[in-house]
């Protein structure tokens, strides 16, 4: 089965999708993973880094986004299974590693979930079911649409929203690992100390279900401007050194690089449009980095590591 990481911060503007999509294409395509991202952002920022509009309007038409299967998910529709292979779109970027459940800006519709939780609590007696009936859902809503494919790809990745919503949670229910993208600046930091305060209180929620096990696998910065030499890092990074082992601070430092924007405007991870640029070989060294970390996380997770290091 794949191992499932999400990456989210609760604080939008960190290079997020930016280091998601690059990430993943540099899994493809140098180090020979199937990769699936899922779009879990209503900005759709993910899938239109990867695709034209025109072709993600076409998708939207056929009901081949994530909207669809979030709400079969809901309903428990059965032809699940079915419909998530169809709403898969492989080959991305023309590398034959790379897939993509494309996102939607209507994920899914909140009074639909509400009725329907209700209804459930319901029907098992009273209202007093109804946490029971939200964490089960909300544990299930993502883990459904992943099971039905998990076994195709080496590595999930979940671009989560920024925030902390019901599909961020359920994501991370769903996942492995996560990683929490950033930038070594106040507010930033501010955001990581939130999300590791309502990760904590979602396990402790959890704590009945041995299959809930989501651990950080790092923070890794993107770099702006002055960052490098500003007081700010130097605040932040020594914060975070404090706060956290060294093991889960990436070494691998994403640069300010203009093709890395540019690479969007053609659809394209810059790893695959310019990979000899400062931008495009960080991440491909970020995945270098990644792949290592998993492998030390796994062997001593589990009795037998999925990946070899020899592969890398």
């Amino acid at each position: 089965m794949a191992f499932v990481i999400a990456t989210t911060n609760m604080k939008g503007g960190v290079g997020k999708t930016t280091m998601t999509v690059n990430l993943a294409a540099t899994l493809a395509r140098n180090l020979n993973q199937r990769v699936l991202i899922m779009d879990l952002d209503t900005q759709i920022s993910a899938t239109l880094s990867l695709m034209a509009p025109g072709e993600y309007a076409k998708l939207r038409n056929e009901k081949r986004t994530l909207r669809y299967l979030v709400h079969r998910a809901i309903v428990g529709d059965p032809e699940l299974f079915n419909q998530v292979r169809d709403g898969v779109r492989g080959y991305v970027c023309n590398v034959p590693n790379l897939s993509i459940l494309p996102g939607d800006i209507d994920l899914y519709d909140e009074y639909l979930v509400s009725e329907m939780l209700h209804r459930r609590a319901m029907s098992q007696g009273n209202d007093a079911n109804f946490e029971q009936v939200w964490n089960t859902f909300e544990k299930t809503l993502v883990r459904s649409i992943i099971k039905t494919i998990e076994n195709e790809y080496d590595v999930i990745i979940l671009d989560c929203a920024p925030g902390y919503n019901l599909v961020t949670r359920s994501a991370l229910l769903a996942s492995n690992f996560y990683l929490i993208p950033a930038r070594p600046e106040p507010l930033s930091l501010i955001g990581i100390q939130l999300l590791e305060r309502r990760i904590a209180r979602l396990q402790d929620a959890h704590k009945d279900d041995p299959n809930v096990k989501v651990e950080m696998l790092g923070i890794a910065f993107s770099l702006s401007g002055n960052m490098l030499t500003g007081r700010y890092y130097n605040q932040v990074m020594g914060r975070l050194n404090s706060d956290f082992n060294e093991s889960k601070l990436f070494k691998t430092r994403i640069p300010m690089d203009v093709n890395v924007s540019k690479a969007v405007d053609n659809y394209m991870p810059v790893v695959l449009s310019n990979p000899g640029c400062a931008g495009g070989k960080a991440f491909a060294q970020l995945g270098q980095e990644f792949m290592q970390k998993i492998n030390t996380l796994a062997r001593v997770n589990e009795p037998v590591s999925k990946f070899s290091l020899s592969n890398l």
